[in-house]
């Protein structure tokens, strides 16, 4: 809508740029509030700055390929535009990487003390960055003659802000997340974040307007990825109640004996 102000600050980085840093002030906040190790607060802002740039090169990665797929005798191309469950896919990969080859070592198996937290600071980054959509003009729905609908300068008709309606969906999501976290010490953000936007993005989808490519027939790559959220959000809540609730000497010993 408006890319850039001034001329000269662009509306899409600038938007990025202060999820990202309310990303990394809600994780501090939290943290703080749970009394987490210090030290072990600054690992993970480390790692999660590492992630970040690793997680955008993977979302351009994984739009190049959607590219290809749809259009292969264009051949592979590497392109500037990103798509953000590629980026998720790329940065959590990353984030774990790391944790496991050095965080775990040094600091022992704390992350089960932040996973709560990361929802979090995901949803406020996102949330921010679907605004930088709406100004960029890209990531829009479909084209529509209904009061809701937004006249973006390169395209000819009204389309639906998607980007609106996903930004607005993130920041509930966040609220709700963080009063759950805080005032609830709620263990299951994790899962909640994975399957709550694993739906609302595949039937978003539906109304978008912005094409990225195909996956699987008529399935968008968005759609599959989605689906693959859910199912892993079911995965993480009995994973979560394990490492929260691991048996106790008593039961192993009695285990032993029976066997």
């Amino acid at each position: 809508m408006y890319p850039t102000i001034f001329k000269v600050i662009h509306m899409y980085g600038l938007s990025i740029a202060i999820g990202i840093i309310l990303c990394f002030l809600v994780l501090r906040f939290i943290g703080r509030r749970k009394n987490i190790d210090e030290n072990f607060l600054n690992f993970v802002e480390t790692n999660a700055i590492i992630s970040i740039v690793f997680g955008f090169l993977s979302g351009m990665l994984f739009q190049s390929f959607y590219d290809f797929i749809e259009n292969p005798k264009n051949g592979f191309h590497f392109t500037f535009s990103i798509t953000f469950i590629g980026g998720l896919i790329g940065g959590t990969i990353t984030f774990f990487i790391i944790y496991f080859l050095y965080g775990r070592k040094k600091y022992g198996p704390k992350f089960i003390e932040v996973q709560s937290i990361i929802p979090c600071c995901i949803l406020v980054a996102h949330c921010f960055g679907r605004i930088g959509c709406f100004f960029a003009g890209c990531c829009y729905g479909k084209e529509t003659d209904s009061f809701l609908g937004v006249q973006f300068p390169d395209l000819r008709e009204k389309v639906l802000p998607t980007q609106l309606f996903e930004s607005l969906f993130l920041c509930i999501m966040f609220l709700i997340c963080v009063f759950l976290v805080v005032k609830k010490d709620f263990k299951y953000t994790f899962p909640l974040y994975l399957s709550s936007y694993g739906v609302f993005r595949f039937l978003i989808e539906f109304i978008r307007g912005d094409h990225r490519g195909k996956l699987l027939g008529a399935i968008s790559p968005s759609q599959f990825w989605s689906i693959l959220m859910v199912v892993l959000a079911i995965i993480i809540i009995f994973l979560i109640k394990h490492f929260n609730n691991p048996p106790k000497k008593d039961e192993i010993k009695e285990e032993s004996i029976i066997e």
